[in-house]
């Protein structure tokens, strides 16, 4: 064990070691050690299954997406769509984060999750939401800094946009005795580009906690 662990400490003389040992702050855990090893899911049963955290992970953005995305397929306005000869057009803008966790990245990534699982339903015509962020861009260089959120009727106008994904994460944190108890929720509209009105809307939750067992 020592040999696999410390390598060449293995070799020194067994008098010298406990004291290099204690010098090197090692003393305290013996001569064991872990081997913890790197891993894929699909090489550990259930390794995707347990929460290591309370925090938000990506089983949980794509539950809520899920939830959100298939209530807007099967809602009238999406069966009143499909009677029109043309399909309508959709953008997509990430999820604002109303959270206190730094999952900005995540929910830009989940606009692109958002935009398969539209393509793949073959209701609405969905614009490149790699050419919205290129638009956005573009916008906030006319603009002269960041871009910002009541410049989205501007770049959907120039998109060709009739309507708009956007919507936020946030959370309800409870504490008490040691135990904590997160209620996540994910809201979205789809938002008329030449009225701004709502079209449709809905609220998909998870919860996530830490117990005493």
């Amino acid at each position: 064990m020592v040999q696999r662990c410390f390598g060449g400490l293995a070799l020194l003389p067994a008098l010298l070691l406990p004291g290099l040992l204690l010098l090197l702050g090692l003393g305290g855990f013996g001569l064991g050690c872990a081997n913890p090893e790197y891993v894929r899911g699909s090489e550990v049963e259930g390794l995707d299954d347990p929460a290591m955290s309370t925090g938000l992970d990506k089983r949980d953005l794509q539950k809520l997406m899920h939830e959100n995305m298939t209530a807007f397929i099967d809602s009238p306005i999406v069966q009143e769509w499909m009677q029109q000869a043309q399909k309508p057009r959709i953008a997509i803008y990430p999820l604002a984060n109303e959270t206190t966790e730094h999952i900005d990245s995540s929910l830009d990534a989940l606009s692109s999750d958002i935009e398969a699982f539209l393509v793949n339903s073959n209701r609405v015509t969905v614009i490149s939401v790699e050419r919205q962020r290129q638009m956005m861009n573009e916008i906030a260089k006319q603009h002269g800094g960041g871009f910002d959120p009541t410049q989205i009727a501007e770049a959907n106008r120039q998109l060709g946009a009739e309507f708009y994904i956007t919507g936020k994460v946030f959370t309800s944190d409870e504490r008490t005795q040691g135990e904590r108890r997160v209620q996540y929720f994910m809201f979205i509209q789809i938002i008329e580009v030449a009225t701004s009105a709502v079209r449709f809307q809905h609220k998909s939750e998870l919860t996530k906690g830490l117990i005493n067992t």
